[in-house]
């Protein structure tokens, strides 16, 4: 998307690796993103959808999140 905008992890391209450019929440739960290697800078990419859950590839590991959460991770 370029010049500032960003998307939603929630709205990203299934199976296309994106950088994390921001996580909007409260810090307890940016901590815990954090501890699952979401973090600023990292490459996530989407691996499937499910029963409004994402499952993420996300530093070598498979993890998965709800959709409410990815809409707070912005790439």
């Amino acid at each position: 998307m370029g010049g500032g905008a960003y998307m939603p992890l929630a709205m990203a391209q299934r199976g296309k690796v994106e950088t994390i450019k921001k996580i909007n929440d409260k810090d307890e739960v940016k901590r815990f993103l954090e501890s699952l290697g979401f973090v600023v800078g990292s490459e996530v990419m989407v691996v499937s959808e499910l029963s409004g859950n994402m499952i993420v590839n996300i530093k070598d590991s498979r993890v998965a999140i709800s959709k409410a959460m990815a809409t707070r991770i912005f790439v």
